[in-house]
């Protein structure tokens, strides 16, 4: 049994959700399989040759409780300690609960997607994305399940984000 299934999550009923929503804003992609894992490191092992930049996703909050969805290159040393003074945010950053993430983005640690922000339609959650990633031909995140990859090139994930009504915020993640 998948986390998602664990928390109630129908991963298979987002993903379908997900790729409406992305054909609405004229993004059609291939989403193939990708092996189940819990780190990145497993992930690299397990994916054989498939092409394109991996992320890691993160959901983090400040002090005052702003979100931000952070994406990075899999190989990105993320600075948690230093990151709030490049994004806006008030005061350093931890981890949202697990509960935050389930209700807001409907997704589980493991799954975290920055796709999922379509379903923030208040716009609660601030998009934040690693330089490294800008112009990359393809992109690869997690559909709304762990155990699929869907590949989008730079200029479909930021059509993706103006759908959702972000901009984002691109930053040099690591420490400064």
């Amino acid at each position: 049994m998948t986390a998602g299934h664990l928390a109630g999550i129908d991963e298979a009923g987002e993903r379908d959700r997900l790729l409406e929503f992305l054909a609405g804003a004229g993004i059609h992609a291939t989403i193939v399989p990708y092996p189940a894992h819990t780190t990145v490191e497993e992930g690299k092992r397990l994916r054989g040759d498939l092409p394109g930049v991996f992320t890691k996703n993160l959901l983090l909050k400040d002090k005052k409780h702003a979100l931000f969805f952070v994406t990075a290159h899999e190989d990105t040393d993320i600075d948690l300690k230093t990151l709030h003074t490049k994004i806006g945010a008030r005061g350093r950053l931890g981890f949202a609960t697990r509960d935050t993430m389930i209700d807001l983005l409907h997704v589980t640690p493991g799954t975290a997607t920055p796709l999922a922000l379509f379903n923030d339609a208040a716009g609660a959650v601030t998009l934040v994305v690693d330089h490294a990633l800008e112009g990359v031909e393809q992109l690869n995140f997690h559909p709304m399940i762990h155990t699929e990859s869907i590949g989008l090139t730079w200029e479909q994930f930021t059509t993706f984000a103006s759908a959702c009504g972000r901009v984002p915020v691109v930053v040099d993640p690591a420490g400064i």
